[in-house]
């Protein structure tokens, strides 16, 4: 029985994902149509968050927010557990991403991140000064880049260290930068579907989240920091790290505690 709820529930957010999907690339054709027309280029952030925000809901993630993102230009900063981290954050604020490009050839997800504008980073190819010039060259220009300073996802358990090369592009530009923390919570409880870590790859992951009833995401906006050039970068990227951590950890205190508090209030309701 519970498989075939499963697949029903996959049937049915497949479909609706997909005329979404059709919708967005429409709204896209649209835009590259009046680009042609007028000749002038449009700015896609706002467009690409309203995609972003609607991919999530037909994803089945229900995304809860905490904190204000920035009204200003910043360099976003967030740990990385997982693909979806992309939609949840672009529909939660306008931005630019700065993505490994094996994500540009992903189905439906690469597709969404091209439309919105991301910077993609060749891993491995030593071009990382490359990528923070035209970090810094997009948070000059006014649009908010995000960055997973972790290099690759993790469990969502606990927050890797973070690489400080990109960060530099925040004072290069003479912006301030932002934490996020993410986590993904099933009943209260850290979620073990949402990680995409190791060999795992998209094609199998997608379906394996879908056939599951809606997994919980948080996401909270620390305060903005400016960096100071007289400390060390290295010393600032831990902050970020310790401060997006402790983040993390109270994310999943207060789900715990509200789950908690459901099934105490539940017993009462049946005594």
């Amino acid at each position: 029985m519970e498989i075939a709820v499963g697949m029903i529930r996959l049937i049915l957010r497949l479909i609706l994902f997909s005329a979404f999907l059709l919708a967005t690339a429409l709204i896209a054709i649209t835009c590259t149509i009046v680009e042609i027309v007028t000749r002038r280029a449009i700015d896609r952030t706002p467009v690409a968050r309203f995609c972003f925000h609607g991919a999530s809901r037909c994803l089945g993630l229900r995304v809860r927010q905490q904190g204000i993102p920035a009204s200003g230009p910043v360099l976003l900063v967030s740990n990385h557990i997982s693909w979806s981290d992309i939609p949840v954050l672009g529909g939660a604020t306008p931005l630019r991403f700065l993505s490994k490009a094996e994500v540009g050839r992903w189905p439906i997800i690469g597709w969404l991140a091209r439309q919105a504008g991301t910077l993609f980073i060749v891993r491995g190819s030593g071009r990382a000064r490359e990528a923070r010039q035209e970090i810094t060259s997009t948070l000059s220009g006014g649009q908010s880049v995000l960055i997973f300073p972790e290099g690759t996802t993790s469990t969502g358990l606990s927050v890797l260290p973070f690489h400080s090369r990109l960060l530099q592009a925040a004072p290069d530009a003479g912006v301030a930068m932002q934490g996020i923390s993410i986590a993904y919570t099933r009943h209260g409880r850290p979620d073990h579907l949402a990680p995409f870590i190791g060999d795992d790859e998209f094609q199998s992951h997608l379906p394996r989240l879908l056939r599951h009833p809606a997994v919980d995401v948080t996401i909270v906006f620390h305060p903005p920091i400016r960096v100071d050039t007289n400390r060390p970068l290295t010393e600032t990227t831990e902050q970020l790290r310790e401060t997006i951590a402790a983040g993390v950890e109270q994310i999943y205190r207060e789900r715990a505690m509200e789950e908690d508090q459901q099934g105490k209030e539940a017993v009462r309701q049946q005594a």
